[in-house]
């Protein structure tokens, strides 16, 4: 498969369940490209996706690749959803992108904490550095049970990881305002 020069990193050893929190979400190019690097590995993930996506005929392609369509208008379970699927799978991933969308956005969602930690599965830190062109599945985070404090945990990976946007002003972890707040 031809990368274009994008390089696909894998730091972490072959993990048949996970969810993957990859950040930042800056473009519709995130999940292409995260796409290629997940297929370029032999991994296929899931992927929650806004079900705005799901019309006719994108419906059928993006459930193939393995979306999974999440409602923001009607209340759903969609965490209780996932976590049923991972205790009825020997072999299940799933990427969550936790800014929810592609703008900027402090406020990160903490439904794949939830997940990961019912599901009792880790979490794979995975970014973009479209500056480098590199897609890279970095670290292993194992939820500790205070969600707070993995987020914390986790924001400050981002804050200090080799990460890049394709929009990187459309980027946040939030941390910096918190600080800056507080002061």
């Amino acid at each position: 498969m031809r990368n274009h020069g994008w390089k696909f990193v894998v730091n972490i050893p072959p993990t048949p369940k996970c969810v993957i929190c990859v950040a930042p979400h800056t473009s519709n190019w995130d999940f292409i490209m995260g796409e290629l690097a997940s297929r370029s590995v032999g991994m296929k993930a899931k992927f929650l996706m806004k079900d705005a996506w799901f019309f006719f005929p994108l419906k059928y392609l993006l459930k193939a690749l393995g979306g999974v369509p999440v409602s923001r208008k009607h209340s759903t379970n969609v965490t209780g959803g996932v976590i049923d699927l991972f205790s009825k799978r020997e072999k299940l991933v799933v990427a969550v992108t936790p800014e929810g969308t592609r703008s900027l956005n402090p406020h990160w969602h903490r439904g794949f904490l939830y997940i990961a930690q019912e599901a009792q599965v880790p979490i794979v830190l995975g970014y973009f550095n479209y500056k480098k062109k590199i897609v890279c599945l970095d670290r292993i985070f194992d939820p500790t049970g205070d969600v707070d404090a993995d987020m914390l945990a986790i924001k400050r990976y981002y804050d200090n990881c080799d990460c890049c946007g394709k929009f990187p002003e459309k980027f946040t972890t939030g941390l910096d305002e918190a600080t800056s707040s507080s002061s």
